[in-house]
């Protein structure tokens, strides 16, 4: 059954223990960074950080506002990266849950093809293995029935899982109550992915990928990758 995730961001307090849990679940190693005027931290994903809690401050009208938003791979329904990608072992979508898995063979993969294919930005390249990686739905947890370590560890009730048809119910409902203080909510993609974020102002205070403008099209980009895959895949098994 098709699973998804519902981050309703009205809820969130932006304690990056879903962050924390994922770093520790995937027992990822540090990362050295610095103060840049932010509580966010480290500044953006990194190949040892799958889950990001962005900070976002907007002045409007006088008054300060606090924007967070915990960002993670959206596993796409129809997923750009995977399209992008010149072997077709590279990028998997499970068919049990819908989740996007980058497997090992990634590291043979062209990374800015793969990086540039995401409406989102969020893939990333591990310097040492060259392999892609990013969030994998916690899929050895949620094979075994249990929760994402993001989901398990949110105390506010602002990460939410479960069945596709689940979520998206949720979600309506949420968003019913939600817009009766903030006639701006909406739920981002929807339609597109398996995990769907609920804000109650425009999405670009939250983050600048927060939404995909355009997630269904092919870029020129994501076309050529996918037009030249099979000459990839060819020139690799000869010279491999």
């Amino acid at each position: 059954m098709p699973k998804a995730f519902l981050i309703d961001t009205t809820r969130c307090t932006a304690c990056r223990g879903c962050q924390v849990a994922c770093k520790e679940w995937k027992n990822l190693p540090p990362v050295a960074t610095k103060q840049t005027g932010t509580h966010q931290n480290p500044p953006d994903l990194t190949p040892f950080n799958f889950k990001l809690v962005r900070f976002s401050e907007h002045l409007d009208g006088g008054v300060v506002s606090w924007y967070f938003f915990p960002d993670q791979c959206r596993h796409c329904l129809d997923a750009p990266c995977k399209m992008a990608a010149s072997d077709p072992e590279a990028i998997i979508q499970d068919a049990d849950t819908g989740a996007v898995i980058y497997t090992d063979k990634t590291a043979k993969e062209d990374f800015n093809v793969i990086r540039g294919a995401c409406p989102y930005d969020i893939p990333r390249q591990n310097p040492d293995t060259k392999a892609l990686v990013k969030c994998d739905m916690c899929i050895d947890r949620v094979k075994a029935n249990m929760l994402p370590m993001c989901v398990k560890s949110c105390a506010m009730g602002a990460m939410n899982f479960g069945s596709r048809e689940e979520m998206l119910a949720l979600a309506e409902k949420r968003l019913a109550e939600v817009k009766k203080t903030a006639p701006k909510a909406q739920l981002l993609n929807p339609k597109d992915v398996a995990v769907i974020y609920l804000v109650a102002d425009d999405p670009k205070k939250y983050w600048k990928n927060a939404m995909a403008q355009a997630p269904s099209p092919l870029t020129r980009q994501q076309f050529l990758a996918k037009a030249f895959s099979p000459i990839r895949s060819i020139t690799r098994s000869i010279s491999g």
